[in-house]
């Protein structure tokens, strides 16, 4: 068995660790005489915000959660629900907040369960084998100790949510069997023992960890903490696989020219497999050393070459913000928002390869002077292939902040990318009757993104409401029609909004999405929260064969898995996008501040996939390709 200690932290200001990050569930399993933080020691579980009439939310957090096995397997968690900043909820008073998980990293929020009428401070929670049923203790603000037994169902039916519980008992599952007050510090009580919060040893093994308040020990399985450490710590390469020997027969009608030609050419095919030590695995290039090579030689020989690892030093560009790269036609091209000017301009770069990027000559796209309705604000812009276009999408306005939308621009038929004459006027997105996606002055679309699933070209973007009241920037979804990529082909749907502590820090914010196939899941990235240091980056993922257009066929990942603690000197990390490479290499480009007070700046990092196919964003140069590893050899044998 391992133990796994749950635990919240203390927050630290506004810029490094607010209250709506810390005011969460955060774990750490036991190493040797300490735990060690998982998940960079960043909360996996948060609080759903609750929602009004409006549509608009009210943020939440949570205090003192409780981890507890079920009866059939998977484990419970009890905690006192508060408000955002860690204050009293009115709507909580009197009530736990309960959740279900099978693995401790996906999370079902079942609601509140209604206990009395005084605030609660504290709960704890264990499953009676002897009664058939889950016995509850907790303590309301006034002193008073309380037990009940809840039958089965407490955990298994959704109870009530968002705030109704305030108001009458909790549904299905949520009456007591039977309830009495104890005496807190009698352990052998009518219902049974108390189970308490951890105290001296444990708390003294939590002490390494920066601010955390520790609320409970639990004994998990070898299995399920090696789970969790494959899920929430970065991959780490522990070895690599290169071919023991590499036969080639040589035809001897051939020239000695086209031998070395034809061994060449059989050597660029193999590629090293590269291990990490959750199960995971990459191929990579190898770029062989063939200078002592005698390639006219029959017979066997050593060769020597190094792993191709390409560097990416952040940042790879100063003062470039919401950065996309796409390949086409064999050669890579680099556009961004460009915060230098403050998002006046779209400079675009060409290169032969992805490194090259990073020096390449900028050149001037598009500006807020040479149309009419493009006069500020040039966000986000994104190259998409839709039927064998290319286009970019972006979003710019006629002049107010408040009139920003999203707009398509295309590339003629056989255009150079990098001539902005070879790039149609942008032209605004509009809804299936051609009608404005948005009402300016009112409301903003922005962020858009492209992409082709199961036959179908789909739209996402970021939409934010201000008048008459500002609902905070939410995630829709569309059909596109291919034919004409400016207009939608369905109805827009709400796909998310920001209802997590890490998405409504600072700010109402989701935006930035962009899309990630993967296999039979199609991942849907998207950044959080204000574009400050509390900047992260989150997922939404479905099934292949569902209906993309319907809100309940997503999850929505609890955490995000790109923060200002994910990668040391990187803060507030997002807005990223994908491209693959030659090799058939998937990147991640995202934007990033070098120091807390630094500018919005370009990074690029290999994308890996973690045991269950989720993308794995924080995978630093030196843990995917270990130096030491780097080196290989293998024995030519030439016939």
């Amino acid at each position: 068995m391992s133990r796994l200690l749950c635990y919240t932290r203390k927050p630290i200001d506004n810029v490094l660790y607010d209250p709506k990050l810390a005011y969460s569930m955060h774990l750490a399993l036991q190493e040797g005489e300490l735990f060690r933080p998982l998940n960079h020691n960043s909360g996996v579980l948060f609080a759903l915000a609750t929602e009004n009439e409006d549509g608009s939310l009210n943020p939440m957090s949570l205090k003192n959660p409780w981890v507890f096995p079920l009866k059939d397997g998977g484990y419970g968690v009890a905690a006192v629900r508060v408000r955002g900043d860690g204050e009293d909820d009115c709507t909580s008073r009197g009530s736990v907040l309960l959740w279900t998980t099978q693995d401790l990293v996906i999370y079902r929020e079942l609601g509140l369960l209604k206990l009395g009428e005084q605030y609660v401070d504290w709960v704890r929670a264990e499953y009676d084998e002897k009664r058939n049923c889950y016995l509850l203790c907790w303590r309301e603000r006034s002193g008073c100790c309380y037990q009940a037994l809840y039958p089965e169902a407490m955990m298994q039916e959704q109870t009530v949510r968002d705030g109704a519980a305030a108001e009458g008992s909790a549904r299905g599952g949520g009456k007591p069997l039977l309830t009495c007050i104890v005496d807190p510090e009698n352990r052998g009580n009518m219902l049974g023992e108390i189970p308490r919060k951890p105290e001296g040893e444990f708390l003294r093994k939590a002490g390494n960890i920066e601010g955390a308040e520790a609320h409970c020990v639990v004994e998990i399985k070898e299995h399920e903490a090696w789970y969790l450490q494959c899920k929430l710590l970065p991959p780490v390469n522990v070895g690599v696989e290169t071919p023991q020997e590499i036969r080639i027969h040589i035809s001897e009608l051939d020239g000695e020219e086209k031998q070395r030609e034809q061994i060449l050419q059989t050597l660029q095919k193999y590629r090293a497999v590269v291990r990490y030590n959750d199960g995971t695995f990459c191929r990579k290039r190898i770029d062989w050393n063939l200078e002592k090579a005698d390639l006219l030689r029959r017979g066997n020989q050593i060769i020597q070459g190094e792993i191709y690892r390409p560097r990416f030093p952040f940042p790879v560009a100063l003062n470039r913000a919401d950065p996309c790269v796409a390949r086409w036609r064999g050669r890579y091209y680099f556009i961004a928002t460009n915060d230098a000017d403050q998002n006046h301009t779209l400079y675009i770069r060409e290169a032969d390869t992805l490194e090259g990027l990073a020096q390449a000559q900028e050149v001037l796209l598009l500006d807020s002077d040479t149309y009419e309705g493009i006069k500020g604000l040039l966000w986000a812009p994104e190259f998409h292939e839709i039927e064998g276009r290319l286009y970019i999408f972006h979003a710019a306005t006629p002049g107010p902040f408040y009139e920003e939308e999203s707009h398509i621009m295309a590339l003629r038929e056989g255009g150079n990318p990098m001539n902005r004459e070879d790039w149609s006027a942008p032209r605004r997105i509009v809804k299936m009757d051609g009608t404005d996606l948005c009402q300016a002055g009112k409301t903003i679309s922005l962020d858009m993104t492209c992409f082709f699933w199961e036959g179908e070209y789909y739209v996402i973007w970021s939409q934010r409401q201000f008048l008459p009241k500002d609902l905070g920037a939410w995630l829709y979804i569309a059909k596109l029609d291919a034919r004409e990529p400016w207009r939608l082909a369905s109805e827009p749907v709400v796909l998310s909004k920001p209802d997590y502590g890490w998405a409504n820090n600072h700010t109402f914010v989701e935006e930035g999405p962009y899309a990630l196939p993967a296999g039979d899941r199609l991942y849907v990235t998207f950044s959080a929260a204000a574009v400050d240091t509390s900047y992260v980056v989150s997922y939404l993922v479905i099934e292949r064969g569902k209906d993309l257009l319907r809100r309940e066929n997503w999850r929505k990942n609890n955490y995000p898995i790109l923060t200002s603690r994910s990668v040391e000197g990187e803060y507030g990390t997002g807005h990223n996008a994908y491209v693959e490479d030659e090799e058939g290499v998937l990147w991640n480009t995202y934007h990033a501040r070098p120091g807390a007070e630094g500018v919005r700046s370009s990074g690029i990092r290999r994308v890996h996939f973690d045991m269950d196919g989720a993308p794995v964003l924080d995978l630093t140069e030196e843990m995917d390709l270990r130096e030491s590893y780097r080196q290989v050899k293998t024995r030519l044998a030439l016939s």
